[in-house]
Formats: C-alpha cells, sequence, structure tokens
C-alpha cells in the first residue's frame, strides 16, 4: 500500500539505494536540483511544495565525504526554510564516526562536531545504521534510531555457514558484536589481538579462541582500505582456520581495498549497500552486497506513521 504524506528528497552519495527505497515505499522521489557552481560551492533547489510535509532527506557518507555531508545540510536547511512539519536525517552511513573520542591530545572529536552540524540546521530526528561506536548516539539532541544490520547479515550467514563456524572479531571493540553473532548463530567466538600504529594501518598479532579447523567469518561494521580485513585472513590461516569469509556494514572501500581483497586468501567479503560500491567492485567475485533498501525503507515508514520501529532491530544480547 503507497504511502502518503510524506516527501523523499535526496544528494547524489547513494542513487541506488535511494531509487530501491522509494520503489519500496511506492512513492517518487521528491523533486530537487543538487549540483555545484564552478568554484565547487554546492547549489540546491527544492522543485516542489514540502509546505507541511513529513521530509526524508537520504544522504549516506559516502566519498566525496566533506561535498556529501554538506549536501545533507544544505538540502536539511533548504527544507526547513520551507516550512517542512519535519526533517529526518537518514544517514544510513554515519560519516566521521570513527572520530568519537579523543585518543591523544589535541585531536577533534569530529563526530561530535557532525552531530552538531546536522542538529543545529534543523535536523529533527536521525535515522543510521551501525554507527561504529553506539555512543555517537548521545552526541544528539533529538532521537536517533540506529539500525542494526544484523537483520540482513544473520540470515546470509545462516544459509550459507552451517558447520564448525565461529565468528572473529577484528578487534576488541568488535567483541560485543561477535558474541551475540555467535550466540545466535551457534558458533564459536574468537577474536584477533592488533596493534594499530597509524589510522588505516594495523598487523594482527595474534588469535583469542579455538579456530582450528572452522569456517572462520570475521565481523566488522565497515572495511575501509581492508588491510585490517586481509592481516586478519593471514593470521586466522596460519592459526588453523579452514576457510575464511567476512561480513561488514558499510563498504567504504577506499585507496587499495578492492586490488587486496582481490589478490588474498579470503574467500568473500558480503557487504550491505549503505554506502554505493565502486565500479570495479561488479567484476569481483569477492565482494557480494546484500540490500539494506527494505529496513530502511520499513524506518521511514514507521516513523511517519508514528508506529515504533523495534520490531526492525535484531535484538544482540
Amino acid at each position: 500500500m503507497a504511502v502518503y504524506g510524506m516527501k523523499v528528497f535526496a544528494g547524489n552519495s547513494n542513487p541506488a539505494l535511494v531509487r530501491s527505497i522509494c520503489e519500496i515505499l511506492e512513492i517518487p522521489l521528491g523533486k530537487s536540483l543538487v549540483g555545484q557552481f564552478s568554484d565547487g560551492e554546492i547549489r540546491l533547489e527544492i522543485a516542489e511544495n514540502v509546505r507541511g510535509a513529513d521530509v526524508f532527506v537520504i544522504q549516506s557518507g559516502a566519498a566525496p565525504v566533506n561535498d556529501n555531508l554538506m549536501e545533507l545540510l544544505v538540502m536539511i536547511d533548504a527544507c526547513k526554510r520551507s516550512s517542512a512539519h519535519r526533517v529526518t536525517a537518514v544517514m544510513p552511513y554515519y560519516c566521521y564516526a570513527r572520530q568519537d573520542r579523543k585518543n591523544k591530545p589535541r585531536v577533534p572529536i569530529t563526530a561530535r562536531l557532525v552531530a552538531d552540524l546536522i542538529t543545529r540546521v534543523g535536523a529533527d530526528r536521525i535515522v543510521t545504521m551501525d554507527l561504529h561506536a553506539g555512543q555517537i548516539q548521545g552526541f544528539f539532541n533529538v532521537p536517533v534510531d540506529n539500525l542494526y544490520a544484523s537483520s540482513i547479515l544473520l540470515p546470509y550467514i545462516k544459509e550459507n555457514f552451517h558447520e564448525n563456524l565461529v565468528i572473529v572479531s577484528p578487534d576488541a571493540g568488535g567483541v560485543p558484536r561477535a558474541r551475540a553473532y555467535a550466540k545466535l548463530l551457534k558458533g564459536g567466538l574468537a577474536m584477533i589481538d592488533k596493534r594499530r600504529s597509524d589510522p588505516n594501518k594495523a598487523e594482527a598479532l595474534n588469535i583469542i579462541g579455538d579456530v582450528e579447523d572452522k569456517t572462520a567469518v570475521i565481523l566488522d561494521d565497515m572495511v575501509d582500505t581492508a588491510g585490517t580485513l586481509v592481516e586478519a585472513t593471514r593470521t586466522l590461516l596460519e592459526r588453523g582456520a579452514k576457510e575464511v569469509y567476512a561480513c561488514a556494514t558499510h563498504a567504504v572501500l577506499s585507496g587499495p581495498a578492492v586490488e587486496r581483497i582481490q589478490n588474498s586468501a579470503l574467500k568473500s567479503l558480503i557487504v550491505t549497500d549503505t554506502l554505493p560500491l565502486r565500479e570495479e567492485i561488479n567484476g569481483n567475485g569477492k565482494i557480494r552486497c546484500v540490500s539494506a533498501a527494505r529496513l530502511f525503507a520499513q524506518a521511514i515508514r514507521n516513523i511517519h506513521n508514528e508506529d515504533s520501529i523495534s520490531t526492525l532491530f535484531e535484538i544482540l544480547h
């Protein structure tokens, strides 16, 4: 059944995901012009009436990150100034989430800065998925719905991996997520003892847990340059794992990531479409995508109808 009384707009970050969401909601994408002036400034025009409307602005923190973030801010501002009743920022991937704390002197907490920008410009609500750090929800003074990709990834793992399964966390921070998956899948649990010397550079030093003769599934919220993933795969195989697979929510896949994955011993990487996949990934048989469009569409529908969205969460204990 079609949903009325809402309007969905989007920037240029992830058009394929937005089209899928609108198809599921059975509504057209809102008319807007989102481009740039010759000097790079964002140029935007909302091309239809939004007065009194329940507006959802879908924009992921994809590369180029700063351009897409600015598009989101400008679009929210335009909708608020056009008398929209409510504006919800739907960010499938929340950019700058890795900068969520001061881990050394004189560094910013950029995840908080982004939260301040989004709320100050007028967003009434935030919808996102698998925040890199759950406490980022506390950076906002408006409601935040942090959806879990587990409702997408768990069925895939159950269907494709059956015996001698061990869920592997690539670091200590991911252990609660990995433990929850392992419990629901009735599999083992392991963790990689990792040291990070610089951003995007990591060295896997040790495996905590039993992986010998088991099918290992590395579970992470994102894959960026894939350095950690490839190193973890090598270490797991050295410690006796039979095969190594990986699941990640956000396919950042920057720099040499695709080439690294292709040349590694990793069997496959399963990701969602919260970020658009680079063109060269289409020819990479190791990287497979499952769509998050239905989950986001249902969240948007429930928020618009003032229904609970707790039924959309895969509860991980």
